[in-house]
């Protein structure tokens, strides 16, 4: 019988790694330590369980790289993105899931399969050395003694910063006389889409109260070590917006582009506060961008002076946590194996990237590769013209240039891939400028991706 490679860590790398492994037959032991220990943020001790958002982003694959990368995903026989397809909830041109159901139904698939043995306890410190093949996939959230042995075994300091998470709301408690359904730009293919988000208005006078109550609020206070510890930029808390001047949530989560209020069409709001559909009863909503570190009680007290919120009922706080990630352009391969103990492979977000979605599409690539390894082949990463090749080509290193080059996790985007060349004119001899070379830029990176991952998969399935 082939022996079991041992996934720690039961996330949305960690389950989709077991997932591609078990599809090559090859037999996983997945170690989860929840509910036996239980993180700051984990709320279930269920597998691949959403934390700070319901989001995977844009689903949009021509013009949008997350969008690009779900398709390639999809390509690639992915658990996340097949599960979260069956548990959409209506997001405007976004994917969102029921985040319950998603985990359920992960669960279900992973804890039925012949091939998944699960493990519940904390594995603490360096697996044992007869484990000879290894996905550690425990996420921003790794165990202290997980995270402080690889550290030690590689003689590395970390690195590390904070992620927020933004409130939930009961839907029934939100009032519609104030706020309306809409889309920006009424964004979407069904009546659905375009009715996605909650909209709450802001005028100037209230929006301007907003921001000095966030700057008055109490403060989660951090502890002396993590003082120095940054933000992840595409998750700032909205206090710490608020910090950066009066207008920047105005320009950012709050931007009222794009919505006109059904109650006063004449009247264009200053702000807008959105809220998301989290689950598919359409009972609970999230509100858009707004991760905090107030504290709970003026978290209440300051979110519902937002017109429409008045009497919110919050299923759930906002909060914060620390995020540790490896200096992986200095210790992984391209094999995403650890160069001191190859035995070793790394998954998800303790790696750096940002994202559920690219957690999980690393966590497909540990998977695959330790499948062709156990199967005695060696798997080549897939182009750096894809979405998976240029997010693996992050992370271990090709990004890098200089003495004073640092390592961040990143979100995947078309920065990340290389450069294309595309026609200067239209079919009927138009120059290209400005946006619409962008957008032709996007979809030619877009169309070459997936022709190049559909061969790379293709060579895969040639005896």
């Amino acid at each position: 019988m082939t022996k079991p490679v041992h996934i720690i860590g039961g996330g949305m790398a960690g389950s989709e790694a077991t997932w591609q492994l078990v599809n090559a037959g090859i037999p996983v032991i997945l170690h989860e330590m929840r509910p036996v220990k239980q993180t700051e943020a984990h709320q279930t001790d269920g597998l691949a369980e959403l934390v700070c958002s319901n989001s995977f982003r844009s689903d949009d694959a021509q013009n949008n790289a997350v969008g690009l990368l779900h398709e390639e995903m999809r390509r690639a026989n992915s658990l996340i993105m097949a599960v979260g397809d069956k548990v959409q909830v209506p997001a405007g041109g976004a994917m969102a899931v029921d985040r319950d159901a998603f985990s359920r139904v992960v669960t279900k698939n992973l804890s039925e399969h012949p091939l998944v043995t699960i493990e519940r306890g904390e594995v603490e410190g360096l697996p044992p050395e007869d484990w000879d093949s290894v996905i550690i996939a425990t996420g921003p959230l790794t165990s202290p003694a997980l995270a402080k042995a690889v550290l030690d075994y590689t003689d590395e300091d970390s690195l590390a910063f904070f992620d927020a998470i933004a409130p939930i709301i009961e839907r029934d408690s939100i009032n519609m006389d104030i706020a309306w359904m809409q889309s920006r730009y009424d964004k979407g293919e069904t009546e659905a889409d375009r009715a996605a988000y909650i909209n709450c208005p802001m005028d100037k006078e209230q929006y301007d109260a907003f921001i000095q109550a966030l700057l008055d609020g109490p403060k989660t206070e951090f502890k002396d070590w993590e003082k120095d510890t940054p933000y992840f930029e595409a998750c700032l808390p909205i206090e710490v917006m608020a910090e950066r001047g009066p207008e920047t949530l105005r320009h950012g989560p709050m931007k009222p582009r794009g919505l006109t209020n059904k109650h006063n069409p004449d009247v264009k709001p200053y702000a807008v506060v959105q809220l998301r559909q989290d689950n598919q009863l359409g009972t609970l909503f999230n509100m858009v961008g707004f991760q905090t570190k107030l504290k709970y009680g003026a978290q209440g007290e300051i979110f519902r002076t937002i017109p429409g919120l008045e009497d919110a009922k919050f299923a759930r706080l906002g909060g914060i946590h620390r995020n540790t990630f490896l200096n992986s352009p200095k210790l992984l391969d391209e094999q995403l194996r650890l160069k001191a103990r190859p035995a070793l492979r790394f998954a998800g977000q303790v790696i750096g990237v940002e994202g559920y979605v690219e957690s999980a599409a690393m966590g497909l690539m540990a998977g695959r590769f330790a499948a062709a390894e156990r199967l005695g082949q060696t798997l080549s990463p897939p182009p750096d013209t894809t979405a998976f090749g240029a997010l693996i080509r992050h992370i271990t290193g090709g990004h890098m240039s200089g003495a004073k080059a640092s390592f961040q996790p990143m979100n995947v985007n078309f920065g990340l891939f290389p450069d294309i060349e595309i026609p200067l004119k239209t079919e009927d001899g138009k120059r290209i400028r400005g946006k619409d070379k962008s957008v032709a830029r996007k979809r030619a990176m877009s169309a070459r991706a997936l022709s190049d991952i559909d061969n790379w998969l293709q060579a895969q399935a040639k005896p």
